[in-house]
């Protein structure tokens, strides 16, 4: 019986009170909050191949770096106000304080839509020097960087636009406090990949 015993432990098994891995408990998560994660990861991994492509194709001898726009300063700052928006915003929604998100939500939107229009007008002085997307390929990446990332905040504002309509229909805090979630992650992100395209046009 102790030799059947002996062969019947896992050695490799945590023992003592443990032992079981759970409490027969579900580990729940939004199916919107994992979709969230999932696009997220698709979309760093994309902006990563970009900037070692950035990376590897500057060493070549027909790379003529641009002249870095000024407006790149405020718009940044523009972004870092929108996402801390957003972040009051989520705040606000898990206390249940509907005022807070609705504010936060209008400036976020508001500040959003600034650093696109800010984007444009970058977009449109480079043109207007003659520094065109076909003429050298650091014009070319940078069009491509700054697009890319316009358009996906582009989309994030779609949220943002049926997250607020929500709000002026009337919705509580707690029925929104999710898609607020969303948002903030969302534009949190969107942040971090502009502080590395950003800091890369910048330094390079």
């Amino acid at each position: 019986m102790s030799i059947f015993r002996t062969l019947m432990e896992k050695p490799w098994m945590p023992e003592g009170p443990g032992y079981e891995l759970h409490d027969g408990g579900e580990f729940f998560l939004p199916r919107a909050m994992l979709g969230l994660r999932v696009f997220l990861a698709v979309v760093g991994v994309l902006f990563t191949l970009l900037v070692v492509s950035y990376a590897d194709r500057m060493s070549l001898a027909d790379w003529h770096p641009l002249p870095e726009p000024w407006l790149l300063w405020p718009n940044t700052v523009l972004l870092i106000l929108s996402s801390i928006a957003f972040q009051w915003a989520c705040t606000a929604a898990n206390r249940g304080q509907i005022d807070g998100v609705r504010s936060g939500l209008f400036a976020a939107g508001v500040l959003s839509f600034a650093f696109l229009a800010g984007q444009l007008l970058a977009w449109q002085q480079l043109t207007a020097s003659g520094y065109f997307a076909a003429a050298n390929p650091a014009n070319a990446f940078f069009y491509l960087l700054t697009a890319l990332h316009g358009l996906h905040l582009s989309g994030g504002l779609v949220a943002w636009a049926r997250t607020s309509a929500k709000v002026r229909r009337g919705f509580e805090a707690a029925e929104v406090r999710l898609s607020v979630e969303l948002c903030a992650i969302y534009w949190h992100f969107l942040l971090m990949i502009w502080l590395v395209v950003f800091g890369l046009l910048l330094f390079t």
